[in-house]
């Protein structure tokens, strides 16, 4: 059983700043790719930013550029999102996302936290 736990959402000003954390526990051989997606009602599922396990590689969504930053602690299997300068249009609900291994030689499922809110408001 895998499970992804996300925390540090919440109610932020316009130009605030809000840091998400994802752990990944259970029964998990490596991770690959992690990240974090978000959406907003009546719209579809948006990748915010994601990053291999080593670092190599950092995808950010165009809206998010100069102003979030994805890193990650592999020994605490854990992703974070250090989001500043937040505005209205980043309200949204924020989700975790992992590439998992569990069973060695087997290839890698796709895991999902259960979602955070994050509001910017005023």
């Amino acid at each position: 059983q895998v499970q992804l736990v996300e925390s540090g959402g919440g109610l932020v000003r316009p130009g605030g700043s809000l840091t998400l954390s994802c752990a990944a526990s259970g029964s998990i051989f490596s991770i690959g790719v992690m990240g974090w997606y978000r959406q907003v009602p009546g719209k579809g599922r948006e990748l915010v930013a994601d990053m291999t396990s080593g670092g190599s590689r950092r995808n950010y969504g165009d809206s998010v550029k100069g102003r979030f930053t994805i890193s990650r602690d592999n020994a605490k299997k854990t992703v974070y999102l250090q989001m500043n300068n937040l505005k209205p249009e980043d309200t949204a609900v924020y989700w975790c996302n992992a590439q998992i291994v569990t069973t060695p030689f087997r290839a890698a499922s796709t895991y999902w936290g259960q979602g955070t809110q994050v509001t910017v408001s005023s």
